[in-house]
């Protein structure tokens, strides 16, 4: 079963959290470091990597699994 990844703020920098665990997976000083590890981790479990901006709204969402409707993202 996939398990998203949620890159959220956090008061020391910036955390990666499956989706479901009580703790982060790692937590980086800069929000590109989190995203990058987030990105290798929901590649791996083919899922989705969540991004948060500082304020807690989700900036982005990336599917890296087997999406049978997959969106037409124009983002990256």
């Amino acid at each position: 079963m996939a398990k998203n990844q949620w890159v959220s703020p956090r008061e020391d920098g910036w955390g990666v959290r499956g989706e479901g665990n009580q703790r982060d997976s790692k937590v980086f000083q800069t929000k590109q470091e989190a995203v990058e590890y987030g990105k290798q981790r929901a590649k791996k479990e083919n899922g989705e990597l969540i991004i948060q901006k500082k304020n807690g709204q989700i900036q982005s969402k990336d599917s890296y699994g087997n999406d049978p409707n997959p969106p037409k993202d124009t983002e990256h």
